[in-house]
């Protein structure tokens, strides 16, 4: 009988987990007529370990994405040993943590106010780095999210100064749009937030045509299928693929 460490449990656990994931997205994509190869997989690491990144990192995955700017960076700093790693900032940036959103991280998800924007081109200036950003949009009109309001589609045109203004920053590129929707039991019930981003996407490409409306970041571990069916490019999957958070 062969007894395995709790390492090697840990690491055959993830790599199962990260099959499983590909198949589910090979699996939405084939229900949708598109090809895996079109979805980017972020993995989120909020709440977890560097070691436990490291052992994902083992099974080939070099995109991760954090919450918290700070948390962020020490993850960054501590596996600035490993090259090729792409960092996202998928959560809200307070503007007075701008300038650690620019130093630390490749692209930003949740740009979500012409303010926050001004602050990141003034860092992104200051370090001569163009910061690709997705322009984040509340869908669901949830007072608890962030994010610019677009929960009422005949408003969507009061969105466009500011997304002009954003598109002026010669140090941010808008590559598209993210978003969240509210947490279902049933993963069904999202779909209309993603459909709703996908219409979103569709006016600002017939509005805005200066502007690359390409991404559409959207799909968590609990709705992402969905989501690949309805159009995202991005999806932002952590317990999926690394387990559940340890309490602290």
């Amino acid at each position: 009988m062969i007894v395995m460490s709790s390492t090697e449990e840990i690491k055959q656990t993830l790599a199962r987990n990260y099959q499983f994931v590909q198949e589910r997205i090979a699996q939405a994509c084939a229900r949708a007529g598109r090809s895996p190869e079109e979805i980017t997989l972020i993995v989120v690491t909020k709440g977890h370990l560097v070691e436990r990144i490291r052992y994902a990192i083992e099974l080939g995955l070099r995109k991760f994405g954090e919450n918290y700017p700070e948390e962020g960076a020490e993850k960054v700093e501590a596996l600035s040993d490993i090259a090729e790693l792409e960092w996202h900032m998928i959560g809200h940036v307070q503007s007075r943590k701008a300038e650690i959103a620019v130093r630390y991280y490749d692209m930003l998800h949740s740009l979500d106010s012409l303010k926050l924007g001004r602050r990141l081109e003034r860092f992104a200036a200051e370090k001569s780095k163009r910061m690709p950003v997705l322009l984040e949009c509340n869908l669901s009109g949830e007072e608890t999210k962030f994010g610019f309001l677009a929960s009422e589609q005949s408003r969507w045109g009061e969105l466009l100064a500011d997304f002009s203004a954003i598109a002026q920053f010669p140090h941010l590129e808008i590559r598209g749009l993210m978003t969240m929707a509210p947490f279902y039991e049933d993963a069904e019930k999202a779909r209309p937030v993603f459909r709703k981003l996908v219409e979103l996407q569709a006016y600002l490409r017939a509005q805005l045509p200066e502007i690359k409306w390409d991404e559409l970041s959207m799909g968590m571990s609990s709705d992402f299928e969905v989501a690949i069916e309805e159009g995202a490019t991005m999806v932002r999957i952590g317990q999926a693929i690394l387990g559940a958070r340890p309490r602290l």
